[in-house]
């Protein structure tokens, strides 16, 4: 695999809820990370007193962050409205030469921010909010 450029990590949201993923514009910096909880079993007969796992039997999860400037009305105002509503849509999350996860996600984090002689910035938290799907590039 090749080398990639950060700024092709994209992280799309459905804008209407028909399937019609727009890239959230003005991010700079995205971060996606999977998490597997283990289910220990581990108990008084285990070998050794080794931990035991439960195979296929984690709770798996998804968490998606960013930040980045105001650059597009549309996506911005639509990401702040999900926010206010709580409401769970459909995400996709391009990683370059790895594939594209697609799902649900709620926006569990939003913070704005400015200096007087800079531009405003933002960072935004995303949760999974269930079955995610992968597609290999």
């Amino acid at each position: 695999m090749a080398v990639q450029a950060g700024k092709d990590l994209l992280v799309k949201v459905d804008m209407d809820g028909t399937g019609s993923f727009v890239t959230l514009a003005g991010l700079r910096a995205s971060r996606v990370t999977f998490n597997a909880g283990a289910v220990d079993v581990t108990s008084v007969d285990s070998a050794e007193g080794w931990r035991e796992l439960l195979g296929g039997a984690a709770a798996k999860q998804a968490q998606v962050s960013g930040s980045g400037v105001f650059r597009d009305e549309a996506t911005d105002a639509r990401a702040r409205q999900l926010f206010w509503d709580g409401a769970v849509v459909a995400y996709q999350v391009i990683v370059p030469d790895f594939g594209i996860v697609e799902g649900p996600f709620q926006i569990t984090s939003l913070e704005l921010a400015g200096t007087h002689d800079g531009e405003a910035t933002y960072e935004m938290s995303l949760a999974s909010a269930g079955a995610l799907t992968f597609a290999a590039l």
